[in-house]
């Protein structure tokens, strides 16, 4: 019997996306994050990030996250049995965000799902999940079509804000007007580099999401980051990108979603389609729709002087505690701290005062409906 040694111990070493080079040249802060050593913010900090985002474009690295392909005849009817949204009727050529359930209604992740061709559908998962969903997707449908973790070959950038199309579209010949919201073209160029462009994005901003071969991301970076300053844009880290996508109300996995929690008590009863077909989870959905939610996440903005953080108890006129927040910062645009939170429904209206123990201090928050934030149109 082999005699385990503290070196067996140790936790693997991070991981690096093949932008790790070009990010320690802008001078990154470059933080662990789920086993990925990647950026939480550069030189000009999360502030401006932000805002650049929000008023011109914003670039980031998002190499970390896992692409899976399912190929095959049955390969719809996989992805299908696999996730809550109706992917039977999703067109060549188009995206739709759902999520993945056990058995028990919690959610193993969320994702987005590309149909590329009938055959032939792009899952991409998030980043700490890829190995877990991996083998999710092995166990439950491995035998109905060929699953490929393309993960590792597989290089992608977001380029988001409202100048990101006029900025992009002087490194590519294809028209980019025409590419509608939640579509992909699998077979474009941008500065001469192959790519599928996307029109999605995690920041409640227009933009873009471009795969390409992982060799290739280190001259798409450069490209994109160049058109990008030329219009007032910014590399834009880990930390912006979390303001960001909180003030569109955009849940992060681990935080707002976990195993423990269901897509009807986190407010994505829009992405559950019952009709669609018999995917895991669906019964235990359909028993919760029946029977009623006792909890449901809120939005919420604070009254008092205080920054809700993720952990931080939610709590009621006696001190008891109720809920939990999940996710919470100052919201740059908006000009106020927010945050997000699972409650009582009976406290989850509108309007409903509710209590954050923020470290022992006791601040008076509201509940809002909607996004934080809305970009224009």
């Amino acid at each position: 019997m082999e005699v385990e040694t503290q070196r067996d111990r140790r936790p693997p070493e991070p991981r690096k996306t093949p932008l790790y080079a070009a990010h320690q040249k802008l001078g990154a802060r470059i933080i662990d994050f789920g086993g990925w050593l990647m950026p939480v913010q550069y030189p000009s900090g999360i502030i401006e990030e932000h805002r650049a985002t929000r008023t011109a474009v914003g670039l980031f690295d998002v190499c970390h996250m896992g692409e899976v392909r399912f190929r095959g005849e049955r390969a719809i009817e996989a992805v299908q049995r696999l996730v809550t949204g109706d992917v039977g009727h999703l067109a060549t050529g188009r995206a739709l965000y759902a999520v993945m359930c056990l058995p028990t209604g919690g959610i193993v992740d969320d994702l987005i799902v590309y149909k590329i061709a009938s055959d032939h559908l792009l899952v991409v998962v998030n980043a700490s999940n890829t190995a877990k969903d991996v083998a999710w997707f092995r166990q439950q449908v491995g035998t109905w079509c060929d699953i490929l973790d393309a993960s590792d070959e597989t290089g992608l950038l977001a380029f988001q804000g409202p100048k990101a199309e006029t900025a992009l579209q002087t490194l590519t010949p294809t028209p980019l007007d025409n590419l509608k919201t939640n579509e992909i073209l699998s077979a474009a160029t941008v500065a001469g580099i192959p790519v599928s462009i996307a029109r999605t994005g995690y920041t409640a901003e227009d933009g873009f999401e471009l795969f390409c071969n992982s060799d290739q991301a280190p001259r798409l970076w450069d490209a994109l980051l160049e058109t990008a300053t030329a219009v007032g844009g910014k590399p834009v880290g880990l930390g912006a990108r979390d303001t960001l996508r909180l003030e569109g109300r955009l849940s992060l996995y681990g935080n707002d979603l976990t195993e423990e929690t269901t897509p009807l008590e986190a407010g994505l009863g829009w992405v559950v389609k019952f009709d669609a077909g018999d995917f895991i989870g669906k019964d235990a959905l359909l028993r919760q729709q029946r029977e009623g939610i006792r909890r449901k996440l809120v939005p919420f903005v604070m009254l008092g002087r205080g920054i809700a953080r993720h952990g931080y108890p939610i709590v009621d006129a006696s001190g008891t505690r109720v809920g939990e927040v999940t996710s919470g910062a100052p919201g740059p645009t908006v000009g106020k701290n927010i945050g997000m939170g699972y409650v009582p429904t009976n406290l989850a209206d509108a309007g409903t005062r509710i209590t954050v123990d923020c470290r022992g201090k006791l601040v008076e928050a509201e509940v809002v409906k909607g996004p934080f934030y809305k970009r224009q149109r």
